[in-house]
């Protein structure tokens, strides 16, 4: 595969993950009845985590991410991580920022559903979205099929780098 064609594959696995965590925020906020009722909606004053902190947790940090549920905080950081990586991911700007988000996030999520998880020994769809992002932090994926191209030439990414 030429590099040229390699780079358009990064380009589509960023705005794929991308569109994965704006939905996730999307339905999130607004209960869209995919993952979200209409009557946990955040808008509504549902809680976004509530429910997978009370119900889906198991494993060796249960009881901490149990005490989490239904902190006010927790529901606004999350909520804010959905976004700030679905964004920087979707549009190709902050991809390294917001790569690395999505690390931390992801990881969290990991050890809240249990190790080692039900179907593999120790890998889930978490860890292989993990790898993902770091591939695209190591990437130019924002500039193909992304705004990154334009983004990297602004004074802001010229002098902080990280922020491309």
């Amino acid at each position: 595969m030429s590099e040229n064609k390699t780079r358009y594959v990064w380009g589509l696995l960023r705005l794929a993950l991308g569109l994965i965590f704006i939905w996730a925020f999307l339905d999130k906020v607004f209960g869209l009845g995919f993952a979200t009722a209409r009557s946990g909606a955040w808008f509504l004053g549902g809680s976004p985590t509530t429910g997978f902190l009370k119900f889906g947790v198991h494993g060796p940090f249960a009881d901490f991410y149990h005490g989490l549920a239904g902190v006010p905080m927790v529901d606004y950081l999350f909520l804010l991580g959905l976004f700030f990586v679905g964004i920087t991911l979707t549009f190709g700007v902050f991809v390294k920022l917001g790569s690395l988000t999505g690390i931390i996030m992801l990881f969290l999520m990991y050890t809240a559903v249990g190790i080692p998880p039900e179907n593999h020994p120790f890998i889930d769809d978490h860890i292989v979205y993990i790898l993902v992002m770091f591939g695209l932090t190591m990437s130019d994926s924002g500039d193909y099929l992304g705004i990154g191209k334009v983004w990297s030439r602004t004074n802001l990414v010229q002098k902080f780098k990280i922020l491309k």
